[in-house]
């Protein structure tokens, strides 16, 4: 994909870009990256080094590093094929680690502009877990580590977000379809408990007490300390009911993964 800068390399009076050094572009572009608000411009000088001087060793550092001034911009669509650029020309290189980073922050950086659609937390995770199985021992390893797991929460979030909805407008069957993925699909993430709850909830609004007696035990056996059980035993005590493993759907599946450890 090819990198078109928006703003001219050379400024009203300036000599033409074509008789400057690669050490001079760079310097001048080096000098605008630190500033956000000219870091679009950082990034068209970076482009004229490789443009200009495509085999000096500046050429390589340039490519990187307008990958970077494009991700101070929030030019995000750019950033990523920069990076995907380096990636593709420079692959052993020590920087291709960063490279890789830069390319999934340019995804996840999104993750909250995108409302309702996760596909960019999807390929963020994607991106990020490159960088963890790539390069494990490079510097943005333990980074991605952390933004993976926020982006899989994110998910959850979103999950639970669209559950609450049907929930609250009496589309049981649509809510609870939303929390069994929250369950099955991000156990670790911090929304399981307040999935289980919502689904004694929906549950016992639809009538299926033992499905919702059988998340209520699941909810207690993994989160007893929390408000959440506390609730769910008191919304089920209040019909009658207590917390009790019965009967055979997904649920018992999930108590096996959960407490018993039987994946298969």
């Amino acid at each position: 994909m090819a990198i078109v800068g928006t703003v001219s390399a050379c400024g009203p009076g300036e000599p033409p870009i074509e008789t400057r050094s690669a050490e001079a572009i760079f310097a001048e572009a080096e000098a605008k990256v630190s500033n956000d608000r000219t870091a679009e411009e950082a990034a068209v000088l970076y482009g004229e080094v490789e443009r200009l001087y495509p085999y000096s060793e500046l050429a390589k550092r340039a490519l990187i590093m307008q990958a970077y001034a494009y991700h101070l911009d929030r030019d995000y669509e750019n950033s990523r094929a920069t990076a995907q650029r380096y990636i593709d020309f420079y692959p052993a290189d020590e920087d291709a680690a960063y490279a890789q980073y830069l390319l999934a922050l340019s995804y996840y950086d999104q993750i909250d502009l995108v409302g309702r659609d996760q596909g960019l937390t999807f390929q963020a995770l994607q991106a990020l877990r490159t960088v963890i199985e790539r390069y494990p021992e490079s510097e943005y390893a333990q980074s991605s580590i952390l933004k993976f797991d926020l982006a899989f929460d994110h998910l959850s979030a979103k999950e639970m977000e669209i559950g609450r909805y049907y929930l609250k407008r009496s589309h049981f069957p649509a809510a609870i379809n939303r929390f069994r993925v929250v369950v099955e699909d991000f156990q670790t993430t911090t929304h399981t408990a307040e999935a289980l709850y919502r689904l004694i909830e929906a549950y016992l609004s639809l009538g299926l007490t033992d499905e919702a007696q059988t998340a209520g035990a699941i909810l207690g056996y993994n989160f007893q300390s929390t408000e959440w059980y506390e609730d769910g035993y008191n919304l089920l005590q209040g019909v009658g009911l207590k917390p009790d493993l019965i009967g055979t759907g997904w649920l018992q599946a999930i108590y096996r993964q959960m407490i018993k450890g039987e994946w298969l």
